[in-house]
């Protein structure tokens, strides 16, 4: 049975599949999750376990090449939003070490005509590992299926239309990163593979690392490590949709922790799909967040120029 140690659980096919009253429990434990702790485990959650799988093989083979061939794939001036990204070059927002990965990103992908089609950078494609580019596309396609779920559930809880979140996504400035933590072979200079960072998008979904290694700091808490086993998946809110509910819903703190120093020989890899909404998405805050007992905690902005003033904070934009 898939379970996620550290942080509450939730059956996500309750919510897609459940009648009345277990789509409602479904919305009270996820809203509750993500009230108080921000991160939450998802089992039954729709991505194909065998997609995943492929995935990860695919990923392990492309951060096996050569760093000349890898190198081949990053832009230098993209932000670090398509292709590869070499190792150390982000870190986190409070730092000026890099962290101890390298990644590879995947975006959206529209279809000739759309308005958005020339908004975005091209997906950059690796001409040695077909297979990695096309089981990118449909786990991309998997993640955005589920996640739309969560925002809808997202939606109900904060009193919304259950699709407010739809015409937001539809087209979003997505990512899908594959997270390539190396063994470490020397003593780091203060770094960790990742150091204690929130996410910038909506809400991201994790699928279960390679490695032990994640934990999670919820305000006036210890670190708490947090595992997925078997098939479940791990979701967080970002500083968009904390910041969209004036801080009802909470984006915690995180971080990748070093292996012990007998475990320095190991890698791991990890999937992360960030979603995030299209660029002219409002993030103002919604009107019932802002109460006498909770003012006003952020100036009106959009989703494209958080995402710009943060990718400069950590590095990615010069």
């Amino acid at each position: 049975m898939a379970t996620i140690t550290g942080i509450p659980q939730v059956d996500l096919s309750q919510f897609v599949k459940g009648d009345a009253s277990q789509q409602a429990a479904f919305v009270e434990a996820l809203g509750k999750a993500f009230t108080e702790i921000g991160f939450v485990g998802v089992v039954n959650h729709g991505i194909p376990k065998e997609l995943i799988k492929k995935f990860f093989e695919e990923s392990e083979r492309f951060f096996a090449q050569d760093l000349e061939i890898k190198d081949k794939y990053e832009v230098k001036n993209g932000a670090g939003q398509r292709g590869y990204c070499s190792f150390g070059r982000e870190h986190a927002k409070q730092s000026n070490v890099g962290d101890l990965k390298e990644f590879y990103q995947f975006g959206q992908e529209l279809p000739e005509g759309h308005e958005l089609k020339d908004v975005y950078m091209d997906n950059i494609y690796t001409d040695e590992l077909p297979e990695f580019n096309k089981t990118a596309r449909e786990l991309y396609q998997a993640f955005e299926a589920s996640g739309a779920h969560l925002l809808e559930a997202i939606a109900i809880f904060l009193g919304l239309d259950r699709n407010y979140f739809n015409p937001h996504i539809e087209g979003g400035n997505s990512i899908l990163r594959a997270i390539h933590y190396p063994p470490i072979t020397q003593e780091p200079k203060s770094a960790i593979r990742s150091e204690e960072h929130e996410d910038i998008n909506l809400i991201t979904l994790l699928v279960g690392a390679s490695a032990d290694g994640l934990q999670v700091r919820p305000l006036g808490q210890d670190w708490i490590d947090v595992k997925a086993l078997g098939d479940g998946i791990v979701i967080n809110v970002g500083d968009m949709l904390q910041r969209l509910t004036n801080n009802k819903l909470k984006s915690t703190t995180h971080r990748v922790v070093n292996p012990p120093r007998e475990l320095w020989y190991t890698s791991r890899i990890s999937i992360p799909f960030f979603l995030h909404p299209r660029s002219d998405m409002d993030l103002t805050c919604l009107e019932d967040c802002v109460t006498e007992e909770t003012p006003l905690q952020y100036e009106p902005i959009t989703a494209g120029e958080y995402l710009d003033e943060r990718l400069r904070e950590i590095g990615l934009k010069k």
